[in-house]
Order: structure tokens, then C-alpha cells, then sequence
């Protein structure tokens, strides 16, 4: 049964959310999980950025989410959220954070990987406007499993704000944005000096040399959300 939360709090993740975060990582992906040390090495990473969800007013932490930025890029590692609070746009809310929050630190563009069984995952991304641009064969060190490269249009132009507007909006019927989810920065910007003309195929490539570690990005836990 979908739960509608009165709103949804999204803030940093710290050491002390590891536990909770562990509680959740195994089943999200089973025997291809990190480990305590592989989140705290994360947390250390300065182009790491880490945020826990959690329902307004409790300290209940329901999902994760996290990208690395790469020059102009943010190449998100990392998103799941708990069983019990799947199918409840936990998932969607928590990569709609990713993409305000790397705006804000400098990015133009959004990169991950999915296996290329998880379908549902997919269907997520290419509502926010990912395209694939590529595969990474045996990419999945659990079972070899291939995985599609996914990439965003530049985030900065208009058409990709009003995809996010309309997203939030419909979002806001089951879990109303507040002012600290930075919605309306996102939309209001004058981003004129920030687009850089072209698409992320003609400017950018899957070259997977900035993400040697297969660890990196397990997005497969995004299944349901």
C-alpha cells in the first residue's frame, strides 16, 4: 500500500547513519554490497556527496543516494532505497536531490550505470531525460552483467528545468517539496553563462577510465523505487 509521508527530509549522509544505510545495502544488492569501510572511504572522498532520506520528523532512514563529481560531471554511485518503501517515489525524490544538488556544485551533465536487466530502474532514469550511450560489458562483478551507460542532456537549459518542474509537481501530491529541497533555486537560476552548447554523445563519451572500480556505481539497487 503506497504511504503518503507528510514530507520527506534529505539531508547529508554522516558516520553515524552507517548502520542504517548497512541495513539496507545488503538487500538492496545483494552479495555485490560495500562495506562499512567502502562508505566511510566514500564519505572521506572529496568528490564524493552522500545524502540519507528519512520521513519528516523521524530519524528513520528509508533510502540513500550519492554521486561523485567529476569535472562537469555527476556520476551517480549509489541509490536504494529500503524494501518496505518501495513504489513510494522515495527512489524518484532521492534522484531529483542528485540532480539539484550536483547543479549546485557545478555540473552540467548526469552519468550512471544500471544493469541492463533492471528495467524498472530504467524507466526512471528515462523519465528525467537519460539516454544510453553505451554498454559496459561484464560490468557487474556478482554474475558478469552487462551494463547500460546512461547520460542526461545538459541540466542547465530550460527544457530540462520544465522536465523537473513537472516532475515536482506531480511528486508534490504524495510528498510535498519544502524550500530546503532547493526546488525553486534549480528552477530560477540564470544558468545563460553556464550552458555549454551540444549534447552529452557529442561532447562526452562512456569512457570508463574515470570509474575503474566496477564497485563504483551499483545502481541496480534502485529496483522498485
Amino acid at each position: 500500500m503506497f504511504e503518503h509521508w507528510v514530507g520527506l527530509d534529505i539531508r547529508p549522509m554522516r558516520l553515524e547513519h552507517l548502520g542504517a544505510v548497512l541495513d539496507i545495502e545488503p538487500v538492496a544488492f545483494g552479495s555485490h554490497h560495500w562495506s562499512h569501510q567502502s562508505f566511510v572511504n566514500e564519505l572521506n572522498n572529496s568528490m564524493g556527496h552522500y545524502f540519507v532520506a528519512m520521513p519528516s520528523g523521524t530519524n528513520k532512514l528509508i533510502g540513500y543516494t550519492g554521486f561523485w563529481l567529476i569535472g562537469e560531471e555527476a556520476h551517480i554511485t549509489t541509490l536504494a532505497v529500503h524494501p518496505d518503501n518501495r513504489r513510494q517515489h522515495i527512489g524518484e525524490r532521492l534522484l531529483i536531490h542528485d540532480i539539484i544538488h550536483a547543479k549546485k556544485v557545478g555540473a552540467n551533465w548526469i552519468t550512471l550505470e544500471v544493469r541492463v536487466s533492471n528495467e524498472s530502474a530504467q524507466q526512471l532514469y528515462y523519465k528525467y531525460g537519460f539516454k544510453s550511450l553505451g554498454v559496459r560489458r561484464n560490468y557487474y562483478q556478482d554474475n558478469d552483467e552487462d551494463a547500460l551507460v546512461l547520460w542526461t542532456e545538459n541540466i542547465r537549459t530550460p527544457e530540462f528545468k520544465k522536465l523537473i518542474a513537472e516532475r515536482v509537481d506531480f511528486l508534490n501530491k504524495y510528498s510535498p517539496f519544502t524550500d530546503n529541497d532547493g526546488i525553486s533555486s534549480f528552477e530560477d537560476d540564470d544558468d545563460g553563462e553556464h550552458v555549454i552548447e551540444g549534447s552529452a554523445e557529442s561532447s562526452k563519451t562512456a569512457d570508463a577510465s574515470e570509474t575503474e572500480s566496477k564497485d563504483a556505481a551499483r545502481i541496480d539497487g534502485a529496483k522498485s523505487i
